[in-house]
């Protein structure tokens, strides 16, 4: 078996769930890559080294984001938080509390120039 991470019989998961897996798995191993190469970046002491290193990084990054817009497109749920929190501007827990009383059908209570509807409009 490819991966050993999964908590339930590798048969008894469908074809969907099991790419899934795949990908986030993937986006881990990206997130991690691009940790490890800015730690490594910091510390190295050689410019050179250094430039190449950070552009090995800056790959990564688009990886990550390569996988996790292809889990946005399959996953309702990806594309219904990635909506609402990226690009947002107002701080990040306000957003949360605006989408939660939202859903409560309260009101947002938005400051002004700001309302959920705008938020998931991006």
């Amino acid at each position: 078996m490819a991966s050993d991470s999964y908590h339930e019989a590798y048969d008894l998961l469908s074809p969907p769930t099991r790419d899934m897996h795949r990908a986030i798995s993937t986006l881990i191993e990206e997130l991690e890559a691009i940790d490890w190469y800015q730690q490594r970046a910091e510390a190295c002491g050689d410019e050179d080294l250094r430039a190449v290193i950070q552009h090995n990084k800056k790959e990564e990054v688009e990886h990550a984001m390569m996988t996790l817009e292809w889990l946005r497109r399959r996953s309702p749920e990806f594309d219904a938080s990635l909506r609402t929190y990226l690009f947002s501007e107002a701080p990040i827990t306000l957003v949360e509390k605006q989408t939660e009383d939202v859903q409560r059908g309260g009101s947002a209570g938005a400051p002004a120039g700001l309302a959920i509807g705008s938020l998931k409009e991006r």
